[in-house]
C-alpha cells in the first residue's frame, strides 16, 4: 500500500505528466486535483486509473488531512502563493519551475518552507536524466580535467502550436525566456560547473516572425557567467526558433572536451584524437513533458521524505541557486 497521497493544483499538460509519474512510483499516488475548471471526479479517475477527488477551492483541498504532498502545476504567477499556502498547511511540496516570477517571492517561499519544516522538490528534473547523469560522471571521473569553458543552450520554439503559448507570451505570466523554459539549461550549467559564480552579463533579442513577435519580452537571450574559479559559462535560451528541440552541451576542459553525446579525453590513451568517441545514453531531445524523467525524480523525493532527509539534487535550496542567477541575468539584460 502506498504511503503518501498527493494533491495536484492546476490541471494542465504538466499535471498529466505529474499524475502518471507519481502513480508509477512505489510510495505515492495522486488522490486529488484542484482546478478552476469544474472537473468530473469519475471522468478523471477513469482517465488516470485511480480514484481522484476534484476541488475548485484550493483551501478546501489543503484542509484535507489525508493529503500529504501538494504538486503545484498551475500558472507560474500562482506558484509562490500556492506554495506558501501548502507549506503553512504542513504539506510537503513539489513545485513545477519556476518557483516564482520574482526573487522576492522565491525568498518568501523559502521562508514558509523553512518555518513549516516541510520537504520540497523543484522540477529541474533534467538533473535526473540519463544524459546529465552520464555527463556528470564524465566530469567527476576527471576525464575532461578542469573545465574552463562551458556552453549549455536550450532551443525550443514555443509558438502557437503549444497550449501554453497564449499566456507564455505575456511578461506578467511567464517572466522571461529563462524563467519560461531556458532555466533547465541554466540549472544544467550550474550542475556541471558548480554554483560559485561572481558575475553575469546578458543580452536579449526578439524574432520578427509574426507569431514570435507577440512575445512581450526578449524571446532569445544569452548569458555569460564568470565563475569564481576563473571558468566561463554561456547559456542561450531560445524559445523563438524554428527547428527541432535541442538541448546543447559543450564542455571544454584541460584534458578533454564533451559535445552532447560525444567526447575526447587525453585520460584514455587509446582514443584517436582526430575522431570523437560516443557515449551511449538517452539524449534530452524533446520538450514534451511526458518525456521528462519525472518518475525518477519523484521516487527520489518520496524516498527522501520517508527517510527524513533533504531531497537530493533538486531541493528548494538547490533550485534557489539557479533562480538567483536567472534573476540576475534578466536584470543584467534590463528585462
Amino acid at each position: 500500500m502506498k504511503k503518501y497521497n498527493v494533491g495536484i493544483v492546476g490541471y494542465s499538460w504538466a499535471a498529466g505528466a505529474h499524475i502518471e509519474a507519481i502513480n508509477n512510483t512505489s510510495l505515492a499516488k495522486v488522490t486529488a486535483v484542484c482546478s478552476s475548471r469544474n472537473l468530473d471526479s469519475a471522468e478523471l479517475s477513469a482517465k488516470h486509473g485511480t480514484p481522484i477527488q476534484c476541488y475548485t477551492d484550493y483551501s478546501e483541498m489543503l484542509a484535507n488531512p489525508d493529503i500529504h504532498i501538494i504538486s503545484i502545476c498551475s500558472y507560474p504567477a500562482d506558484h509562490a502563493k500556492q506554495a506558501i499556502m501548502a507549506a503553512e498547511a504542513n504539506k510537503h511540496l513539489i513545485i513545477e519551475k519556476p518557483i516564482a516570477l520574482s526573487w522576492e517571492d522565491c525568498l518568501a517561499v523559502e521562508r514558509a518552507v523553512d518555518k513549516a519544516g516541510v520537504r520540497s522538490c523543484v522540477c529541474f528534473e533534467c538533473r535526473f536524466s540519463g544524459q546529465l547523469q552520464t555527463i556528470k560522471s564524465v566530469i567527476d571521473e576527471g576525464l575532461l580535467g578542469e573545465i574552463h569553458y562551458a556552453e549549455v543552450d536550450y532551443y525550443h520554439g514555443v509558438g502557437p502550436w503549444y497550449h501554453q503559448f497564449r499566456w507564455n507570451i505575456k511578461k506578467e505570466a511567464a517572466g522571461s525566456s529563462l524563467l519560461s523554459a531556458g532555466c533547465h539549461a541554466m540549472d544544467a550549467l550550474l550542475y556541471c560547473m558548480g554554483d560559485e559564480y561572481e558575475s553575469v552579463h546578458s543580452f536579449g533579442a526578439n524574432s520578427s516572425n509574426k507569431d514570435f513577435a507577440l512575445y512581450e519580452y526578449p524571446s532569445s537571450s544569452v548569458s555569460i557567467i564568470k565563475f569564481k574559479n576563473g571558468a566561463v559559462g554561456k547559456v542561450a535560451s531560445v524559445i523563438d526558433c524554428l527547428q527541432p528541440y535541442y538541448f546543447r552541451f559543450h564542455l571544454i576542459g584541460s584534458e578533454g572536451t564533451l559535445l552532447d553525446n560525444k567526447f575526447y579525453s587525453t585520460k584514455l590513451k587509446s582514443l584517436d584524437k582526430n575522431r570523437w568517441s560516443e557515449l551511449s545514453m538517452k539524449l534530452l531531445d524533446s520538450g514534451d513533458v511526458t518525456d521528462h524523467p519525472y518518475q525518477v525524480q519523484f521516487e527520489a523525493f518520496f524516498n527522501a521524505i520517508d527517510e527524513g532527509k533533504e531531497m537530493p539534487l533538486t531541493s528548494l535550496k538547490d533550485a534557489l541557486k539557479t533562480h538567483k542567477l536567472i534573476f540576475e541575468s534578466d536584470k543584467a539584460m534590463g528585462s
